[in-house]
């Protein structure tokens, strides 16, 4: 059988926590990486970021709204991506596919629904260049829970790494990827990533984020609200299983100042994390964490403070922290077009390993 080819792919993630959009540059052939490319961070502005919370817990399927907030949120991705050609002398020619993931609105696997905005199609006419998108019906489809959908590309980046390793990503909601000493694969959302903290120092202060866990760091965790918060049957469900952003809320706190407040809620993650640990079938020899939350000195004090294992950031292991999920669906982008599974039984729980994604031409 002859290699596959090595693809230049743009990966592009506008996470959960809602702070902008990554996008990044890899070199892969869907199952190995051949190279790391340059990448960017092209943060929203708060007029769209209150119009995308606006949509998050409704079923977006025939809503105006979130068609003509689609239409703005792919307008925007290309714009990230002409940036990153333009700044580093590249055109659409030198671009193989693009992997839109859209921005998750509404997430129900246990009703078959999942909603990403975004038009892939629109994105590749305004590009020039490939895209695929809807990356995840597919699998909710056939029965997978949908999430998470970078346990493959963690695999990838981790063949020579010792085992089992798990790999941990906050973003809005925390995920996880454990993998075995024979390269099997366990994934699942772990609980609250970095929501709670935002959706707290928001209404409080009106921040967008807890800057260096300033305010966490200056207030005591309320061991009751703490217990209250954790009080929640998903932290007993089996995997595979996972979250929507909308699944958990602040309420609980509502009665703790602002510092108090955050540390809680920072120990909520934590503790939401330390609990998935206790689900794998062993534990691993080292924690890698990507997303968001590796810049919250607070949280990553918390979950040192409760993990038995080395917690470290992803760079320790060579990776690019920041571009790590925009870089997954660029490898996604590629199995896609190899017509490779993006999902397996053991990260999604759908039946057998499945394909998907959506394939756009610009003309």
């Amino acid at each position: 059988m002859a290699a596959a080819k090595i693809m230049t792919a743009i990966g592009l993630m506008s996470g959960t926590s809602m702070d902008g959009i990554d996008a990044a540059l890899l070199q892969t052939d869907g199952d190995t990486v051949s190279g790391f490319g340059p990448s960017l961070s092209q943060p929203y502005d708060e007029n769209f970021r209150d119009k995308l919370r606006a949509l998050l817990g409704r079923d977006s399927d025939h809503n105006e709204d979130a068609t003509a907030i689609g239409e703005e949120l792919t307008d925007r991705h290309a714009e990230a991506v002409n940036r990153l050609l333009a700044d580093n002398g590249l055109g659409p020619s030198d671009i193989d596919v693009i992997g839109f993931h859209g921005h998750t609105v509404f997430h129900q696997p246990e009703k078959g629904i999942t909603r990403q905005i975004g038009d892939g199609g629109r994105l590749a006419r305004q590009t020039g260049i490939k895209v695929v998108n809807d990356f995840r019906a597919n699998d909710v489809a056939g029965g997978g829970q949908g999430a998470p959908f970078a346990p493959l590309y963690h695999a990838a980046l981790s063949v020579k790494f010792e085992k089992p390793l798990a790999v941990l990503n906050i973003g809005g909601v925390a995920n996880v990827t454990w993998i075995s000493p024979d390269g099997g694969l366990i994934a699942f959302d772990t609980g609250p990533g970095n929501a709670l903290i935002d959706d707290w120092v928001r209404d409080r202060e009106g921040l967008a984020m807890d800057e260096g866990g300033k305010l966490a760091h200056a207030g005591t965790v309320n061991q009751a609200v703490l217990e209250q918060l954790m009080d929640n049957p998903y932290f007993d469900l089996p995997y595979p299983k996972s979250l929507d952003r909308e699944d958990f809320d602040v309420i609980a706190a509502t009665g703790l100042s602002t510092a108090d407040g955050a540390a809680t809620l920072v120990a909520f993650t934590a503790a939401s994390i330390d609990a998935a640990a206790h689900q794998f079938p062993a534990l691993p020899n080292r924690w890698l964490v990507c997303g968001g939350g590796r810049h919250n000195p607070a949280l990553m004090a918390a979950l040192r403070g409760l993990l038995l294992q080395p917690v470290e950031p992803a760079e320790m292991a060579g990776w690019q922290g920041d571009a790590l999920e925009a870089q997954a669906f660029a490898f996604l982008a590629v199995r896609s077009l190899n017509g490779q599974p993006l999902s397996l039984p053991g990260t999604t729980g759908v039946a057998e390993p499945m394909r998907g994604g959506v394939l756009h031409h610009p003309a």
